[in-house]
């Protein structure tokens, strides 16, 4: 995968807190980077095509609405 925001270094103990959690189940705890992950999940979900649930999708209306200054952007993958 050629996308640095797919995989990111994370303590063991943020690991098991997010699982396999998606944004209407998790966000990280520091609001600065909650803009950050969402802007990436986003654009993780456009690259690949991925469905969205409508509580994921949710989630990530009000997350983006409180991150103004965070750019969300994809590219679809070939």
């Amino acid at each position: 995968m050629d996308d640095e925001r797919l995989l990111i270094a994370v303590s063991a103990t943020s690991n098991r807190s997010k699982a396999d959690k998606d944004p209407a189940e998790w966000m990280p705890p520091y609001q600065e980077y909650a803009c950050t992950y969402t802007g990436d999940w986003i654009a993780m979900k456009i690259r690949w095509d991925l469905s969205v649930d409508q509580a994921e999708w949710d989630a990530l209306a009000v997350q983006a609405a409180a991150c103004p200054d965070v750019e969300i952007a994809g590219t679809r993958a070939r």
